[in-house]
């Protein structure tokens, strides 16, 4: 009975979903699971997934295969974004599911916040489960803030245009937009009722736990300034769990190729299972070629990129030879090596805690910290850093090292939306396209600060069923 009732909320929402979202759907009537433990088996979701479609290409990490793009330049997301190009008319393109796969993701964790209590079961199971549905209620809802709104701001957050709130299961309200202001105010008021009810070792690796929670909330505070809160929280999270892979080691043991100890299921770092645009997390398939700048950047003994990157001997298919970036190593994904582009790692958890040091002048902490993740994968002495001499410079350092191992997914995007509210790092991207084709124009691209490119349109259909939902851009 328990596997059938399951079957028809799994049903339910998939049902629901195919009505294109929360407007116009009528309820006849409402059946709900009878069993806490119904609820809590609903929390997990082996293929949560997150299509970076709409802004993969805009940033400073990511290149193309030039065939993809010449000619698309107004066409598609792709296009747009590889040529930073203001005049692309975005409002009919699709997204690739990522906003309705968020409120999918929602209207999951609110059927357990809102109805579990009715249930039959463990009253401490109850608790549990709604603390952990508001942990992952809490992660879609910033995954669309920081994607379809402005960075947060906060000389402008009161006013900024942000998302719809979807804080219960209802089926009949039509949700309004709120600022981002009081979107993170919802966020943070998850989190802080969440945490201290996650468990150290949950059921099974889809339920959160007490280090994803923690490394999670380090992350929104850093992304809302509170440089304190943040450090706290990074700090909560690596003493549940601040396991780094030695690279240096792997790449001794012969690379993930023969070294297999971190596939699928393998890798201690992973805190929560999230993945970039299926269920494989393969960036060769999932915009996985990175940028010649990058590349650059690595130098010659950073194993993050001796490892798992090629920069010849690719496919043709996905793949320009001598255009200097570098492609994913597909054979290494998954089954011999689980990257985790779109979940969250503890180097994460390392990388806010060096800045939110940093953001606070405590250059000393912030720099020890950075020299315990950059010496797990960078090989020789360039792997310790000196302690900088300014406070912008240490932070400028963590921004570099984000990049390196923050690869594909949201990171870089959104790190470059958030740093551009501050003039002391925002940047100005320059990119020269094509490379390697000859018989195109040459021209070189470029990305300011404050483009409208940063704030991807609400998807069309959204739009048309809801009108509350009024552009975050100007366009």
């Amino acid at each position: 009975m328990r596997k059938l009732i399951y079957i028809f909320v799994l049903s339910a929402l998939s049902v629901l979903f195919s009505c294109e979202k929360f407007v116009d759907i009528k309820p006849t009537g409402v059946k709900t699971v009878d069993s806490t433990e119904t609820y809590y088996e609903l929390i997990v979701n082996p293929n949560r997934a997150y299509y970076p479609t709409s802004y993969a290409l805009l940033s400073d990490n990511a290149w193309s295969k030039e065939s993809n793009i010449i000619g698309k330049e107004f066409l598609s997301f792709d296009g747009i974004n590889m040529t930073f190009n203001e005049e692309g008319y975005r409002l009919e393109l699709s997204d690739n599911n990522l906003y309705y796969n968020c409120y999918n993701y929602i209207l999951r964790s609110n059927i357990i916040i809102s109805l579990i209590d009715e249930s039959t079961g463990d009253k401490n199971l109850k608790e549990l489960a709604k603390a952990e549905a508001k942990i992952l209620r809490a992660w879609d809802h910033f995954i669309l803030v920081n994607t379809f709104a402005k960075a947060y701001n906060p000389e402008t957050a009161e006013t900024d245009g942000g998302i719809a709130i979807m804080d219960k299961y209802d089926l009949e309200s039509v949700p309004q937009k709120y600022t981002v202001k009081q979107v993170y105010d919802f966020i943070i008021k998850d989190l802080e009722e969440a945490l201290p009810l996650l468990q150290s070792e949950p059921e099974n690796i889809y339920h959160p736990s007490k280090a994803f929670g923690y490394a999670f909330a380090a992350k929104v505070y850093l992304f809302h300034r509170d440089w304190e809160k943040a450090k706290l929280a990074a700090q909560k999270s690596l003493e549940e769990n601040n396991t780094l892979i030695d690279y240096i080691t792997l790449g001794d043991n012969g690379g993930p190729t023969v070294d297999k100890t971190y596939a699928k299921g393998g890798n201690p770092e992973i805190l929560y299972y999230a993945y970039m645009g299926g269920y494989s997390d393969n960036p060769t398939y999932c915009y996985g070629m990175i940028s010649p700048g990058l590349v650059e950047l690595f130098g010659e003994n950073d194993e993050r990129f001796n490892l798992f990157f090629l920069t010849e001997g690719n496919s043709p298919y996905y793949f320009d030879e001598g255009s200097g970036a570098a492609l994913w190593n597909s054979s290494i994904t998954y089954s011999k090596f689980q990257y985790m582009a779109v979940g969250m790692r503890t180097a994460e958890a390392y990388l806010t805690l060096a800045e939110a040091h940093a953001r606070l002048g405590e250059l000393t902490e912030a720099t020890d910290i950075l020299n315990q993740l950059r010496s797990k994968r960078i090989r020789g002495n360039e792997a310790i850093i000196e302690e900088p001499a300014t406070k912008e410079d240490m932070v400028r350092i963590i921004i570099d090292e984000r990049r390196k191992e923050l690869l594909f997914g949201f990171n870089r995007f959104w790190d470059l939306k958030r740093l551009n509210t501050e003039a002391e790092y925002a940047k100005t991207i320059t990119r020269v396209f094509p490379i390697v084709t000859k018989d195109v124009e040459q021209k070189t691209y470029t990305l300011k600060p404050d483009s409208r490119l940063y704030i991807i349109p609400f998807p069309m259909n959204a739009r048309e069923k809801n009108p509350n939902l009024t552009l975050n851009t100007n366009e």
